[in-house]
């Protein structure tokens, strides 16, 4: 019998609500749903190809060993005891620290993993941790928590109300937003357009975004934080300054006034690539602005100065009075409100408590960067990593120094990936564990919320229940944690609370912590038990989950929000300042001495030699880093693995349209088909990211086929950013050539 089923899209951070008609297991069509408060029936071509993943003849269904003769099925028992065995040994002979911990960014997509996250960290207790956000976000989180007190307190541009929308380094008609959940993107800026608003684009490509802006400007990849300082300099200057009544909490504001007041648009201009006229002109429109909204994503956050970078945009936001302020950027109220949950357990953010054992990187969060992974394992001496967990990353395609970590992997004693494909990355490991697909388990988005342009709230079963002998991410990572646990036990008494943790994370299921989060947070009634935990701390949780699942039920339960399939629409942001601020005294200091160092530290802006190309990135609407290539509907079409220069360069270098050019610098050398296009500066390379699906051993079918290159081979790990040492991915400096007697790996699509 025909069905149909209503899902929300986790394929990007857009949450766009899908309508799934299906007979059984068997999918018949997707589509949007119009009746989705936030999506209003808006999908982009991903969503289509979840009938690809979830029907994908290479995906594991069951765990499986790598032996002499290749994989092999074992038993979920057999798989999560010698994985739990294998880390304790490795624990005990080499110290906690020799396992390391990988996630990738669908793990942010999961709710389920999100939530057993906290236990299973604890359980390894290990200082080696590593995710995607080091070579992401990083910056963004630092400037959060150094400015308003929390790590995930994000200010989120108000796009439907905005009259001045800046974005720098960001693509979102590609990513569909990112640290800003907003589908149909291209709906809302022609939103902006059409009510007399201005939509203003600064990139070193015009990217599809531009092209649809009311301005773009070229800048050169890695010096926003020229441009921005002199967009500072000129409001200061010129009397622009205006935080509004945030004005009352601000500290710094004049030694912010002397930072900048030496970086005149005309010190920056030739470094930047953008007249001191333009940029005078640019600083006067955001001043002028009713309302205005500045946002940054990668392009900006991987560059080599993105501490400051994307410190400089928030504060930009601030002293323009755009802060919690409609049209500018604003807080969220979400339902399930992660801010304030991680708050109450303690964990509102860290940085440089301690540092790595090789280069001596800097923790963030508990963290430390991805530069440094593979020298971890490579590295002799006592605390190298001997033991390796991926959950749903490929750190080879999507780190720098692929290769380098190729041959770090290859070395260790044991490693283990929880992922149902097997890819550049999970191909090393001893064992997979394959968790559920994305149609087989529910859908929450507890962080998406968090970051979204309006308050909305939607939570959606599977589209089919889970096959007989398949774990969800949460069940298989509570699997570990209580065989860890129990290893760890000295004595009965703690073998019980062992047992007793298992037993209620169990009961508690993912549904259940959905229930718990919605009723703790503003829209629920159990705002005293959030108070207790605050004093208390979050491991009291347990004890009082009980009571507060059967107490009061007058404010949002999830049975309240099951009973919207098509999600809940919580109202536009509303401003949220002092009170939501997690600072020690609930003023924002514009200026905290981590930024004045760094801002001491900054080389004086130079020319760039026109012989010099400039390595940046480039995403694509039909992908989301490396893990949508085995799906044939997003990959066929033009090739777009490829390297796009611009006509006066490929001039220079006698590089025609088609022809292959070879991409080197001292972490390697890759060779792609060039695309020759007016739509980048001069000077700058465009390679995407997340491929080279080539490598032996990997069973991805599609992908396989459509190989090309991984521009992280290319990209050296000695590459950090100044002050976290996270990766820098966008402004690197590479050769270019044609390329000799080579014939480039088939363009993707072609």
């Amino acid at each position: 019998m025909k069905q149909t089923h209503y899902h929300t899209c986790n394929l990007c951070e857009a949450m766009c609500g899908i309508e799934i008609e299906h007979r059984g297991d068997e999918i018949l069509s997707i589509r949007g749903d119009k009746d989705d408060p936030f999506s209003r029936g808006h999908i982009c071509p991903k969503a289509v190809a979840l009938q690809d993943l979830h029907n994908d003849p290479d995906r594991l269904r069951h765990p499986v060993k790598r032996t002499v003769d290749g994989w092999v099925p074992i038993s979920w028992e057999e798989a999560l005891d010698e994985t739990a065995r294998r880390l304790h040994e490795i624990r005990q002979a080499h110290g906690k620290d020799a396992v390391a911990l990988y996630l990738g960014n669908p793990t942010a997509h999961n709710h389920g993993a999100l939530f057993m996250l906290s236990p299973f960290t604890r359980a390894l207790h290990t200082r080696q941790r590593y995710s995607a956000t080091s070579a992401d976000q990083l910056p963004h989180q630092l400037a959060t928590w150094q400015l308003f007190g929390h790590q995930a307190l994000f200010p989120i541009p108000d796009v439907d109300r905005t009259d001045y929308f800046l974005i720098i380094g960001g693509n979102p008609l590609a990513s569909n937003g990112s640290i800003m959940t907003v589908p149909d993107i291209k709906g809302r800026l022609k939103a902006i357009q059409k009510r007399g608003g201005k939509v203003v684009v600064l990139d070193p490509r015009r990217t599809e975004t531009a092209k649809v802006a009311d301005e773009h400007h070229f800048v050169r990849p890695g010096t926003d934080v020229y441009l921005l300082l002199a967009l500072l300099q000129v409001m200061f200057e010129e009397l622009l300054i205006a935080p509004g009544r945030l004005d009352a909490i601000l500290d710094g504001k004049q030694t912010l006034a002397k930072l900048v007041a030496n970086w005149k648009p005309e010190k920056v201009a030739d470094t930047v690539g953008l007249d001191a006229d333009a940029i005078r002109k640019l600083a006067r429109d955001i001043a002028a602005a009713p309302r205005a909204a500045i946002y940054s994503r990668v392009g900006l956050t991987t560059s080599a100065h993105s501490t400051l970078s994307a410190w400089l945009v928030y504060v930009l936001n601030i002293v323009t009075g755009n802060l919690d302020r409609e049209g500018g950027v604003m807080f969220t109220k979400p339902a399930f409100d992660i801010v304030s949950l991680g708050a109450a357990g303690g964990e509102t953010g860290s940085f440089d408590r301690y540092r790595s054992r090789v280069h001596g990187y800097p923790e963030f969060g508990g963290e430390f960067p991805v530069t440094t992974l593979a020298d971890e394992m490579l590295t002799p001496g006592k605390g190298q990593v001997k033991a390796f967990i991926s959950h749903a990353g490929n750190p080879v395609l999507s780190c720098p120094d692929g290769r380098k970590l190729d041959k770090a992997l290859a070395g260790l004693d044991f490693m283990v990936s929880i992922d149902f494909y097997i890819n550049e990355t999970t191909r090393h490991a001893d064992i997979i564990l394959p968790p559920t697909g994305q149609l087989e388990h529910a859908q929450f988005d507890p962080i998406f919320q968090a970051v979204s342009v309006r308050n909305v709230v939607k939570f959606t079963g599977p589209l089919v229940d889970k096959p007989e002998g398949a774990l969800h991410d949460w069940e298989i990572l509570n699997g570990l944690v209580t065989r860890l646990n129990r290893l760890n036990a000295r004595d009965r008494r703690s073998r019980l609370k062992v047992a007793a943790a298992d037993r209620f994370v169990r009961k508690l299921g993912d549904r259940g912590l959905v229930d718990l989060g919605l009723r703790l947070g503003p829209y629920g009634t159990a705002g005293k038990v959030l108070e207790d935990l605050r004093r208390d701390g979050l491991h009291t949780l347990p004890k009082i989950a009980w009571k507060v699942l059967r107490g009061e039920k007058k404010g949002l339960t999830l049975k309240k929000l099951l009973a919207n399939p098509h999600g809940m629409d919580l109202g536009p942001l509303v401003p949220m300042l002092p009170e939501r601020l997690y600072t020690r005294d609930r003023r924002i200091n514009l200026v905290p001495a981590l930024y004045f160092r760094a801002l001491q530290g900054l080389p004086a802006p130079r020319a760039i030699s026109p012989d010099t190309m400039l390595m940046i990135g480039r995403r694509h609407i039909r992908s989301n880093n490396s893990w949508m290539h085995n799906s044939q509907r997003l990959v066929k079409g033009k090739g777009r693995c490829n390297a796009m220069l611009h006509p006066d360069d490929a001039a220079r270098l006698g590089i025609e349209d088609g022809e292959a050019l070879t991409v080197s610098s001292k972490a390697g050398t890759i060779t792609l088909p060039a695309w020759v296009c007016e739509d980048i500066m001069p000077g700058v390379i465009s390679v995407p990211h997340g491929w080279g699906h080539d490598r032996e051993g990997v069973l991805l079918g599609v992908a396989r086929r459509v190989a090309g290159e991984s521009v992280n081979d290319v990209i050296s790990s000695s590459n950090v950013e100044a002050v976290t040492a996270m990766a820098q991915l966008n402004g690197i400096p590479v050769k270019v050539a044609a390329a000799e007697n080579a014939v480039p790996k088939k363009a993707v699509g072609s």
